[in-house]
């Protein structure tokens, strides 16, 4: 798997963006049983004003926020905290999953925040955004709860502490 990175914030180099979104992506990947698929995802590493007109034109929110995604398919389970639909691939044996946006002024005040490393803070928000595209969401606690499992153990694959722990 070779994601379509777009670094449009030359800032996103300082934390090698490639490097982090590269690893977090083929984890989650492999941590949900696709690690053999070719899966088509886009990211974009941009700033706040760039993902502030993101989430007024296609979510209606203004301001920035993290990050934001946009599936290719509708994977979401129907039933509440019940695994999405698995993808499927393209006649050409491709996922196309979809694009990842985040920004990194907002990235930077929620790691200063929280008082965690930049780098953590972007791969727990990359693993995020992917689930998205894998028809995970946290809009129903059940699913809240399967996507916060999932990223923990996923994130811990890595080295990285659990984002939820309080």
């Amino acid at each position: 798997m070779a994601p379509d990175i777009l670094i449009e914030d030359p800032r996103w180099q300082d934390c090698e963006f490639e490097r982090l979104a590269t690893r977090a992506l083929a984890t989650t990947l492999a941590h949900l049983g696709l690690a053999d698929a070719v899966a088509e995802i886009s990211l974009l590493a941009c700033n706040d004003a760039r993902i502030a007109g993101l989430n007024t034109d296609f979510r209606d929110k203004a301001g920035p926020t993290n990050v934001l995604s946009w599936p290719a398919a509708e994977l979401a389970a129907a039933e509440p905290g019940r695994t999405p639909q698995p993808p499927v691939p393209g006649i050409d044996g491709t996922l196309e999953l979809g694009d990842i946006a985040i920004a990194f002024e907002t990235c930077r005040r929620e790691a200063t925040d929280q008082g965690i490393p930049m780098d953590g803070h972007v791969t727990h928000l990359i693993v995020h955004g992917l689930l998205h595209l894998l028809g995970y969401d946290h809009i129903r606690d059940a699913d809240a709860t399967l996507m916060q499992r999932l990223e923990t153990e996923i994130l811990g694959k890595m080295g990285l502490d659990d984002p939820y722990r309080t």
